[in-house]
């Protein structure tokens, strides 16, 4: 049998372009020892995941470092047992947290809220928020937005953002948080963009990133993506299934691959020559489909 026609020189071919757990081999009629003792660390390393406290302490001091001032919340739920068996309680601030958050909101209102929180995995936040953030940061810097100090929450849920950009009066509101751990992505961070936050909101009205770490979505081309989603949530006033990611429109190259340094951050056309240059009218407010979906 020539190495072409070996099935198992092509499954090794395989394996070796994603983390998935494929061609795993077996031993009788089970798995290898190796396979067994690699799926037990990949679980204990997802229970670690949901389990760690949140290092709020070190998550400041990275924001700080960045020049952005951040205010500390919890939710409703009084540790993480509650919270993992109450998921409503993870939506709601506690009363602190609320009234910490009024008092903060005593100026004017503002266009961008960004909540940096723990969700179901604090390792995601421990090792991609700052990096995220300093990617994202030229950008925010460079649009003029009117930004709320940064909300570090705990034992947060998505939804908890809609009160947190309410009580901030802000425009939109971009929550940071760990998303539930596979066994090959413990570290996953996703990122839930919603215009016009108030309790009562739905999935279907927010926009998601998802898998943000270095082996998914980088922290660079979520950066882009998310600046993008923002300017046209602010301009178009809406975010949710309204709202298409089409920034990999404005990526060089054939397709979504690696961002330019010269481009990774460039400022995405206001909506209007959007519009105007996928040919959306008055008639009809939304671009066009990329070709890709």
């Amino acid at each position: 049998m020539s190495r072409e026609d070996d099935p198992a020189a092509a499954w090794r071919r395989l394996a070796a372009l994603t983390p998935a757990r494929i061609a795993l081999g077996r031993a009788g009629s089970g798995l290898p020892t190796r396979e067994v003792l690699r799926f037990g660390l990949a679980h204990a390393q997802a229970r670690d995941a949901v389990h760690t406290p949140l290092d709020v302490d070190g998550v400041r001091a990275g924001i700080a470092a960045l020049g952005f001032e951040s205010v500390v919340v919890a939710s409703a739920a009084p540790d993480r047992a509650t919270y993992l068996r109450r998921p409503d309680l993870g939506r709601r601030l506690d009363a602190a947290s609320t009234a910490a958050l009024a008092a903060a909101a005593a100026g004017d209102p503002v266009d961008l809220a960004l909540v940096v929180a723990d969700g179901l995995s604090a390792r995601a936040i421990h090792e991609g928020a700052v990096p995220l953030l300093t990617a994202l940061t030229p950008a925010l810097t460079g649009a003029g937005w009117r930004l709320a100090p940064v909300v570090v929450a705990t034992q947060s849920r998505v939804a908890l953002s809609d009160a947190v950009g309410a009580l901030l009066r802000a425009r939109a509101v971009a929550v940071l948080i760990g998303e539930r751990p596979g066994l090959s992505s413990p570290d996953s961070l996703g990122i839930y963009l919603t215009f016009d936050p108030r309790p009562g909101r739905t999935d279907a009205e927010r926009n998601c990133l998802s898998n943000v770490r270095a082996a998914g979505l980088t922290p660079d081309l979520a950066a882009f993506k998310l600046h993008w989603l923002i300017d046209q949530a602010l301009s178009r006033r809406l975010t949710g299934v309204a709202l298409k990611d089409e920034s990999d429109r404005l990526l060089p190259g054939p397709g979504p691959g690696a961002v330019a340094d010269d481009a990774r951050l460039t400022p995405p056309p206001s909506a209007g020559e959007d519009a105007a240059r996928s040919g959306a009218g008055e008639g009809n407010p939304l671009p066009e489909r990329s070709r890709a979906s």
